[in-house]
Parts: structure tokens; C-alpha cells; sequence
């Protein structure tokens, strides 16, 4: 059994991306600020490499892997932001990536696969077919499989997000975080309660694709059946490696609704002047209803990533 990761293993992990990331920006408005009464602190990820968090795990497992393991290549399956990460990360390494994708993903995403080098190979939109696909392509081609979320590589790297948050400002009282497959949220509870223990670790999903709080709650896993939510990057369900950090760091995990999530992210484009994705929005959407006690608090957010598709906005 492998050993839960802790905050060395992050550091190590910043050390060995730094070179390919960007140390993205933390940004504030005073009209959000204001509508709120608390100093909301973002972590803007939209403005990562391949747009979203994800680049930082995918880097930090390519750059764990052996020479000899570089020469087989990497594959996953994912249809969004890791997919495009992974395919961005071995490239840097000179290695092919393999992207299982369903063949409804999103347009941008298979465009950026495609950008990045990675070579596709469309399933039907079903876990099982995303599965039986994948493990027909690491058998045809040895491909190292990198998990989107649940490998400590992957949660490590995603780590390196809040730590940068914490190292910028310090004396947060929480840190919030959209969770999906509970890469990120693990890897920064990892990180926030490492390097500042008295911050508040809390994640916020979709009520439509709640289980990570219904897991929370009952104490165990309870993988989620036909998700449905705008957040598409949060459709996944927790790891048997991700839950567990999140069990014992995380201080609470809380929900939204769709129109909540819509509002959200309407807000921070038109008051922040950003680019987001739905899933960016899961935090503040947290913060504007009430389901935090926000007033008066210093709180850090994590926006994940800004690749929406622009024809399907919705509030168009």
C-alpha cells in the first residue's frame, strides 16, 4: 500500500514543475469584496498552462517517470482538462500520448488534445467504454496510464496550487476549492493544512453531482450514478486515493445548485474580467449564498481552469 503523501512531497513536486508552469496570479475585486464583506482571494488557474490546474499533475507525473517508462508513452482517459494536459506534459518530454475521449467531448478540448500532440481515440460516453478502450491501448502499446486524479502524483502536483495561494497570502482563514474527482481538493488539503493549520479546508461541488458529500457524510465512498450538472469538469467521483486525504483534512465539503453555479461565474466575468469555466465558479457561488460563513474572512479560491466553450455559454 502506498503511503499518503505529505507536504515534502509537494515541495518536491513545485520544484520539479517550476520550470513549465506558471506561477499564475492571485487576484482580488472590491466589488466582489463588497457584495460579499469578506476579502475574497482567487487563484487564478484559468491562466495556467493548457488553461486549468490540471498541468500541474500531468507534469509532475511525466517528469516522476523513468527513462525507460518515457520510451512506452503515457495514456488516459479523460474529456476534459487533463486529457489536454497530459498530451502537453509528454510532449515536453518528447513521448506520445495516448487520450481515450468520448466521442462527445467538448470541441476545445479535443482541438487542445490535438494542439498539444496527443493522439485520440473516441469510446462511447460511458465509463466502461472510456475503461475497456484505455486498457486496449496499454495493451497494444505499453502506455504508462496516468489517472486523472486518483495517483499521488497527480494529487502532489495539483498541491503545488494552494501552496503558491498560501505563500502569497498568509493568515487565510479558509481555502475553497470546486471538487470533482478530488484531485485538487485532496492535494491542497494536503497542502493548507501542512503549511497553515489553522486555515479551513473546504470544497464545494454540484448538488447534481454531490458525491463527495454524500461520501463526507456517510464516512465512506458512494460513487455518484448519471451526474448531471453545467460543471462539467466536477462529474467524476472521488478515488479510493483522494477520499481519504479529503476525509481526514478537509473541514467540510458543501453544494450548489446549477443557477447558483450560472450566477457565479456570470459575476466574475463581468466584475473580474475573466474567462472561466463553470467549475471555477463552484467556490464563489459557495461564498455569494450563503452556504459559508464568509463575512468578515480572509478566503482563498481556487479557479481551476477557463476552458469553456464560448458558442454555449450559458446565458446566451
Amino acid at each position: 500500500m502506498e503511503k499518503i503523501p505529505g507536504i515534502r512531497d509537494i515541495h518536491d513536486a513545485a520544484k520539479r514543475i517550476k520550470p513549465f508552469i506558471h506561477r499564475t496570479p492571485v487576484l482580488t475585486s472590491s466589488a466582489v469584496n463588497a457584495l460579499v464583506q469578506a476579502e475574497l482571494f482567487f487563484k487564478c488557474e484559468n491562466f495556467q498552462k493548457t488553461g486549468a490546474f490540471k498541468a500541474r499533475g500531468a507534469l509532475n507525473a511525466v517528469f516522476s517517470l523513468s527513462e525507460k517508462e518515457c520510451a512506452r508513452g503515457v495514456a488516459t482517459h479523460s474529456s476534459g482538462n487533463h486529457a489536454a494536459a497530459l498530451a502537453y506534459a509528454a510532449g515536453l518530454r518528447g513521448m506520445q500520448a495516448h487520450i481515450v475521449m468520448p466521442e462527445n467531448a467538448p470541441l476545445i478540448k479535443q482541438k487542445a488534445v490535438r494542439g498539444y500532440g496527443g493522439a485520440i481515440t473516441f469510446c462511447r460516453p460511458t465509463l466502461e467504454a472510456r475503461e475497456t478502450t484505455l486498457q486496449q491501448i496499454v495493451n497494444d502499446t505499453g502506455a504508462v496510464f496516468i489517472h486523472p486524479y486518483n495517483d499521488y502524483r497527480i494529487i502532489t502536483g495539483q498541491g503545488t496550487a494552494a501552496l503558491e495561494l498560501l505563500e502569497a497570502k498568509n493568515n487565510l482563514d479558509m481555502v475553497l476549492t470546486p471538487v470533482g474527482g478530488g484531485g485538487l481538493t485532496s492535494g491542497s488539503a494536503l497542502a493548507v493544512k501542512a503549511f497553515s493549520p489553522k486555515t479551513k479546508m473546504i470544497a464545494v461541488e454540484p448538488e447534481n453531482a454531490d458525491d463527495a458529500f454524500r461520501s463526507f457524510t456517510a464516512g465512506h465512498l458512494i460513487p455518484s450514478v448519471n451526474p448531471k450538472t453545467i460543471a462539467d469538469g466536477l462529474l467524476t467521483s472521488l478515488g479510493d486515493k483522494t477520499f481519504p486525504i479529503i476525509q481526514k483534512y478537509c473541514d467540510a465539503i458543501v453544494t450548489v445548485r446549477e443557477e447558483e453555479i450560472v450566477d457565479a461565474m456570470r459575476l466574475i466575468w463581468e466584475r473580474m474580467k475573466i474567462i472561466v469555466e463553470p467549475s471555477s465558479a463552484v467556490p464563489l457561488a459557495a461564498v455569494l449564498n450563503g452556504k459559508i460563513e464568509a463575512a468578515g474572512k480572509r478566503i482563498g479560491l481556487i479557479v481551476s481552469g477557463g476552458n469553456t466553450e464560448l458558442d454555449k455559454l450559458p446565458w446566451r
